[in-house]
């Protein structure tokens, strides 16, 4: 007797999204890429960010690191939007350089916007996401699996998300969808303004932003009951994976 699978919906049509959305950090980069594709597929993002958001999204000027501020600024989408359907705690900086001359409260923003943000953000969110049974993706890196020198904060502050987000949705399983992004290196201006032997080489090859912005909205767009746990997205000639 021949076994006939069937594909879902999911399998052959593209993602759809309905509701409000909170990207963080969504100004620029991989966070614009993010909030442009929530977009497309249906959604309404609303950018927190500390710089100004390019075209006509709806944007809140926000300090992720300030949790009064995020909670105010998530209330306030809510109140707005309606329907909070999930969030990306995307915003992210770097402070390059050996550990002892880095100054200490540079070291200390990292930490801040990165892993306290991530938090900050989720925990304002969360009652509208339980209500609506949304999602939430953190933004980590291959870098909250892997140490690399002159990169403690970084490091730190990522592998905080990576534990923050393992142990978040083994708490909210059945409650909220968890997603845990872990992008490689990406062709975005993050790099900008560093020194040169903390950019990318000439030959470096890069991901697409709009490309691992895709990847996120498929996870957003699971259907109830199903989760994506974990993405590792980095280019494929990436020599530190698998």
């Amino acid at each position: 007797m021949e076994t006939v699978i069937r594909e879902s919906a999911a399998a052959t049509t593209a993602p759809r999204l309905s509701g409000t959305y909170v990207v963080t950090g969504g100004a620029s980069g991989l966070g614009a890429a993010i909030s442009d594709a929530i977009a497309e597929a249906g959604g309404t993002p609303v950018v927190f960010d500390v710089r100004d958001a390019r075209g006509s999204r709806d944007y809140v000027r926000v300090d992720v690191s300030d949790a009064a501020a995020v909670e105010r600024a998530v209330t306030e989408a809510a109140a707005k939007h309606g329907n909070l359907r999930g969030v990306v705690a995307n915003a992210g900086i770097d402070a390059c350089g050996p550990f002892d001359k880095v100054p200490f409260d540079q070291w200390q923003r990292v930490i801040g916007v990165n892993l306290i943000g991530t938090a900050a953000l989720v925990r304002a969110a969360l009652p509208y996401l339980e209500k609506h049974e949304g999602r939430i993706v953190t933004v980590a890196s291959t870098l909250g699996l892997r140490a690399l020198s002159d990169a403690t904060a970084y490091c730190a502050s990522k592998f905080g998300v990576v534990g923050f987000t393992r142990a978040l949705s083994a708490e909210l399983r059945g409650r909220v969808g968890v997603t845990l992004l872990l992008p490689g290196g990406m062709a975005t201006s993050f790099f900008d303004g560093r020194d040169p032997q903390y950019k990318p080489g000439p030959d470096a090859r890069l991901n697409a932003p709009s490309d691992v912005a895709a990847a996120v909205v498929f996870a957003l767009a699971q259907p109830k009951g199903c989760d994506v746990r974990e993405l590792l997205i980095c280019p494929n000639e990436e020599t530190s994976w698998p």
